[in-house]
């Protein structure tokens, strides 16, 4: 058995996380201010580590804006690394995102600098870079709009499943710190603006969704390929279609 903090335990994957570890006889501890732990402002935190073999960190934020993403993910990751080393903690599995330094821009400016920290720490670390999640689709269907119109961004992505992302993590908190993992990607490509306009019918919605091409690095990264996987990137299994088909509405 080991003892797994997941920073972000009661996030989209983060959750998966925590259940996963207990399925496989692991004892998670959740590090969230819901459980009186703060990962930026590090209240709690020393505590919560106390006696923890490894942290994996999915904590998240949702935003465009640059400086909001490198303050929370830099914030975070400096909060941790420090609690980790003054408890002795011998590895630190982090999740990244596929082509954050082909879009250093927003969300991914921020993933790219929680990166370079772990990199540049004295824990030994893990990061796993994997493609966004099917969740994508529904997080897009609320937030892109013009005016009141909801419009379907161009892209090209390789969307994963977030519980088979929850179980790679643990397998590589699991085993030793590895470094920069292999990159985990969705079977697939899919078309981004497809995937926004297939969520919005399961959920009922019916009318129109035009496609629009998002400005500056990530929109041009999103549409060129660079944030598909690499050669060599292991996939998953479960397919954006059936992703669909299991939500409770669909």
């Amino acid at each position: 058995m080991v003892r797994i903090a997941v920073a972000g335990g009661t996030g989209m994957v983060g959750a998966h996380v925590v259940e996963l570890a207990r399925q496989r006889g692991h004892e998670p501890v959740v590090l969230a201010r819901s459980h009186g732990v703060d990962v930026i402002t590090g209240v709690g935190l020393g505590e919560a580590l106390e006696g923890v073999d490894v942290v994996i960190d999915v904590s998240n934020v949702t935003t465009l804006r640059t400086d909001v993403s490198v303050s929370f993910f830099a914030g975070a990751a400096k909060s941790l690394l420090t609690a980790e080393r003054a408890a002795g903690i011998g590895h630190h599995v982090a999740l990244s995102i596929v082509g954050a330094d082909a879009a250093p821009e927003g969300y991914y400016a921020g993933k790219l600098a929680q990166e370079r920290l772990i990199e540049a720490g004295e824990v030994p670390w893990t990061v796993l870079r994997t493609t966004q999640f099917h969740e994508f689709a529904a997080t897009l269907y609320v937030t892109a709009k013009i005016g009141s119109m909801r419009v379907a961004p161009r892209g090209r992505l390789q969307p994963i499943a977030a519980h088979e992302v929850a179980a790679h993590l643990l397998d590589l908190a699991e085993s030793e710190p590895a470094g920069r993992a292999t990159e985990l990607a969705g079977p697939r490509e899919e078309s981004l603006a497809e995937m926004v306009r297939t969520y919005a019918r399961a959920v009922g919605y019916r009318r129109r969704i035009p496609t629009v091409s998002l400005p500056g690095a990530l929109g041009r990264a999103q549409r060129d390929g660079s944030l598909l996987p690499r050669p060599g990137a292991i996939l998953g299994h479960q397919t954006f279609d059936e992703w669909i088909d299991a939500l409770p509405d669909a």
